[in-house]
């Protein structure tokens, strides 16, 4: 629905704006000098745990994620607050409180925020961070013969469901908490060269002779051996890196046994926990997808399930996957190898088993 609306909307002309709406990426971004540019992006929905404090948490998670995925450092937020009229004026406290652990713990701060009175409850921020604008990184840069690496596991949606239910064994809501409150900072952090030793993987880092990119928008070329970059929230893998397709021209296949799944999601697709969310995007999306006749159907559904706060996946230069994998692991990042991309064909996107 948002896709066609958007769709149709005005365009501005401001030569200053080098990551729009019109983009389909993970946030937007402004120039303001040569050197520094604005990393806009904003988010917030609904409780899916119970413990509020870790709902705040999980909530500053996902709305600094998209910064991060866009190569920036989050500096400034906002709270947005919807919060019933009659409700326990301590459970707001907790869930601010959690929020602001996140963005402490991301170097980000709040600078104020907006509340409204609502029935029921919401909660996220608004997010800004900083970026020199030849060090952005879009979706927009895949080349044939990447591999494309993907941080944390797929599962959240299923299991939130779950938990909504009361369904949920505990070690399954450990898990997903554990995914939603980890933030995308080390792989950011480490990609985009703010780890000094490892600034070869971003563009403008010098090792070895390399030289930036004086594009921002994802055209042109840069010798950056990561090319691409998304986080995985909302619309699924499969939503997201149909973006990442279109928007860099490529086709991408997936190895679906190798696609990390936290536990309890396969149990939870099988008892049909399955969300609104993850429905929508496969009636979306799918009719882009090709299966191999071996990959069994819960797998298949789980690439379809929105996920809050989750990873990042990244297409990088053959010759460079291994070690950028081995660096994310050894900074404590679980990133593993999923696929790899090809060039522009028909299925959009390959699954295999």
């Amino acid at each position: 629905m948002l896709d066609k609306v958007l769709g149709k909307l005005a365009r501005q002309q401001d030569p200053n704006v080098l990551v729009g709406f019109d983009r389909a990426d993970d946030a937007g971004v402004y120039q303001l000098t040569p050197a520094t540019a604005l990393v806009q992006t904003v988010d917030f929905f609904t409780p899916i745990v119970d413990d509020p404090h870790i709902f705040g948490q999980i909530a500053a998670t996902n709305a600094l994620s998209d910064v991060y995925a866009m190569g920036g450092r989050p500096i400034t937020s906002l709270a947005l607050v919807c919060f019933p009229d009659k409700a326990d004026i301590a459970i707001l406290e907790q869930i601010m409180a959690g929020g602001l652990s996140k963005m402490v713990e991301a170097g980000c701060t709040v600078v104020g925020g907006h509340s409204i009175r609502d029935e029921e409850t919401k909660f996220g921020y608004a997010v800004t961070g900083v970026i020199d604008p030849g060090k952005v990184i879009t979706n927009a840069g895949a080349r044939p013969g990447d591999r494309l690496l993907f941080t944390k596991a797929l599962g959240t949606g299923v299991i939130s469901t779950a938990i909504k239910k009361g369904v949920a064994k505990q070690a399954w809501i450990d898990a997903a908490v554990a995914s939603m409150t980890t933030l995308n900072k080390k792989a950011a952090e480490l990609i985009t060269g703010r780890v000094p030793h490892l600034s070869r993987f971003s563009k403008g880092g010098n090792d070895e002779g390399r030289t930036a990119c004086p594009e921002p928008n994802g055209e042109g070329t840069t010798d950056a051996p990561v090319h691409a970059m998304t986080d995985i929230t909302g619309f699924g893998l499969i939503g997201h890196a149909r973006e990442l397709a279109l928007a860099s021209n490529v086709s991408l296949r997936f190895f679906a046994s190798r696609i990390p799944l936290l536990e309890g999601a396969l149990e939870c697709v099988r008892a049909g926990y399955i969300p609104g969310g993850l429905r929508a995007n496969r009636d979306f999306a799918e009719c882009l997808v090709s299966y191999d006749d071996t990959t069994p159907e819960e797998p298949r559904t789980i690439l379809f399930d929105p996920q809050t706060a989750g990873g990042l996946l990244i297409s990088v230069a053959s010759e460079y996957s291994l070690e950028l994998l081995q660096a994310l692991n050894a900074a404590g990042v679980p990133a593993i190898e999923i696929g790899e991309v090809l060039e522009r064909s028909k299925p959009l996107i390959e699954i295999k088993s």
